[in-house]
């Protein structure tokens, strides 16, 4: 991508859940009943989530979903739109009621989520097939997002037809499932945490050097990889080169919830506007350090202000902005 060029149309294909957050001490055990100090309603969900998070950071954003004809289907619409997320491509379900996510936060900052897709599994490969070929063919370019909180017929549908329209496919296969080899080569990048590499190898990733060992490893089987390590920020392999981004020191980890989401939509955001893969992931890390400082998924992803970016992340694509290889 030049400078003349306007960023890539990011194109997510995922779920939308109401969440249902409550902060507790530290989990009950099995039989025991723990009161919550706090009960919060977010939207969230990890097609949502993702598509905010680029936005955010100014990113063109279409989102292709499907929500509920209830309170919590307009309130998440609603939230969506005021954060700039084109949704003329997410469906109005009149049977079913929206996805939702019950999240118990402790006072570690991890979590533990519960998800009841709704009206998420309403989605069908035909109307992913038609946005997704529609969306990418109105735009000079096009990055397609997918993500695994959707049927496995949506995810073959969204990553057949990106490539088919000559669009560039993100799968975050969060959670984690198999799918098929033929099309893992169509990723670029695979995006995966410790656990979901851990699935996908079949041995434990769980630091920086059994990341670099499992992208080793997985880079044959697609065009890019990245494993995120959590505090230890994440490592990245494209087909000629690799490295570790290490993530920024933090004073208090407050909320896990969506940070992973909030790596998928700034390092979608960065590549829309030509950056490299590396300053990519650079980006994506910032974005979800940032998250975890502040409670909810949503509420904490970070604008270029917040980063200290903004005069590089202006309307104009920006390469390379955050360092270089």
């Amino acid at each position: 991508m030049t400078d003349s060029k306007q960023p890539a149309r990011i194109i997510v294909v995922g779920s939308a859940n109401q969440d249902y957050i409550v902060r507790v001490a530290v989990p009950p055990a099995p039989g025991e009943t723990v009161l919550a100090k706090d009960l919060l309603l977010q939207p969230g969900g990890k097609g949502a989530n993702q598509a905010v998070a680029a936005a955010r950071l100014r990113g063109n954003v279409s989102f292709v979903a499907s929500v509920g004809d209830d309170a919590d289907g307009a309130l998440l619409l609603r939230e969506l739109r005021s954060e700039g997320v084109d949704t003329a491509n997410v469906e109005i379900i009149n049977r079913g009621r929206t996805g939702l996510a019950l999240v118990s936060v402790y006072d570690s900052g991890e979590n533990s989520i519960t998800v009841v897709p709704g009206t998420n599994f309403s989605l069908t490969a035909e109307r992913v097939h038609r946005a997704v070929t529609a969306l990418a063919d109105q735009a000079e370019e096009a990055i397609m997002v997918a993500q695994a909180e959707v049927l496995p017929e949506i995810i073959e549908a969204s990553i057949a037809s990106a490539t088919r329209a000559g669009a560039r496919v993100i799968l975050n296969l969060a959670p984690f499932r198999e799918i098929p080899a033929e099309l893992l080569r169509e990723c670029d990048p695979l995006v995966l945490n410790e656990a979901e590499a851990s699935a996908l190898v079949g041995w434990e990733v769980r630091d920086v050097e059994t990341a670099g060992k499992a992208v080793a490893e997985l880079r044959a089987r697609t065009r890019s990889i990245v494993v995120t390590i959590g505090s230890s920020g994440a490592y990245w392999a494209d087909q000629s080169s690799e490295g570790h981004i290490a993530a920024p020191a933090v004073g208090e980890v407050v909320d896990t919830t969506g940070a992973g989401d909030a790596f998928v939509g700034g390092l979608a955001s960065h590549l829309a506007r030509g950056a490299s893969l590396r300053d990519a992931v650079e980006l994506g890390v910032m974005a979800g350090t940032f998250a975890v400082q502040m409670p909810g998924a949503q509420s904490s992803y970070p604008t270029p202000a917040d980063l200290g970016m903004e005069s590089h992340l202006g309307n104009q694509p920006v390469v390379s902005a955050i360092g270089s290889s």
